[in-house]
């Protein structure tokens, strides 16, 4: 144009390969790869006498006795969830000890944010306790329990060569380690543990998936058992 100065010409020369090439760039770095499927885990709910009938569990310090009606209020801390485990990932463990994570899976949540909820949804139902909240109230409740998660994860016992998975379905194992104490006296009334395993049904997802919540369940099931006998002894002591 008539009225464009040479430097107005030199500017919008170096300006328009920018231009261009910033528009094709957003373009090409759009990602066209789908976001990963989020499951969420469940906890299976029942009367509170249903502890009763789990099975048996190692407290250290107690009488074993549980399905009792207890009027005590316990807070669920945090879970301390074991390397490798601390993530929205779904595990897997290969025979050869390689621990890997399914592809274009995750849970809903960090594990210990999962197991934190799924035992506070457990511990409503099945404890027997007059109130189960998690640890944002801790310092309001007579109680605590803590979880230490070491297993938590897909086991398969037969690999193709290069390490993929075979036909066969995996085992889903978990293993929680548990304490519980009392608030006001910062102490540990007892320690115990469960440990449940439950095959999937099928080498897919979906049912894989299944098998964790079972496994859960079972040892959610353990806890409760632990934590209502532990409880009992606690509350028919003399203080």
């Amino acid at each position: 144009m008539k009225g464009d100065s040479p430097t107005r010409n030199r500017l919008f020369r170096l300006l328009a390969p920018a231009l261009i090439l910033g528009g094709c760039a957003g373009s090409l770095f759009k990602t066209q790869v789908a976001p990963p499927t989020l499951y969420l885990l469940s906890a299976a709910r029942a009367a509170p006498a249903a502890a009763a009938t789990a099975d048996p569990v190692t407290v250290t310090g107690v009488a074993a006795t549980s399905g009792t009606e207890l009027m005590a209020n316990l807070a669920v801390l945090r879970p301390l969830v074991r390397a490798g485990l601390d993530t929205d990932r779904i595990a897997a463990l290969y025979p050869d000890r390689r621990l890997d994570y399914f592809a274009d899976a995750r849970w809903s949540a960090p594990l210990d944010e999962v197991i934190q909820g799924l035992a506070v949804s457990f511990f409503q139902s099945r404890a027997g306790l007059r109130n189960v909240s998690a640890d944002a109230t801790a310092f309001a409740s007579a109680y605590w329990l803590e979880i230490d998660v070491t297993d938590f994860q897909a086991e398969y016992t037969v690999a193709r060569p290069g390490g993929n998975p075979g036909g066969s379905p995996p085992t889903v194992h978990v293993h929680l380690l548990a304490r519980i104490g009392s608030s006001g006296e910062r102490r540990v009334i007892a320690r115990f543990e469960a440990d449940a395993r439950q095959p999937a049904t099928e080498n897919r997802m979906g049912a894989i998936v299944a098998a964790y919540e079972g496994a859960a369940d079972q040892a959610l099931l353990q806890l409760a058992a632990g934590c209502s006998a532990a409880l009992a002894s606690e509350t028919s002591s003399p203080q």
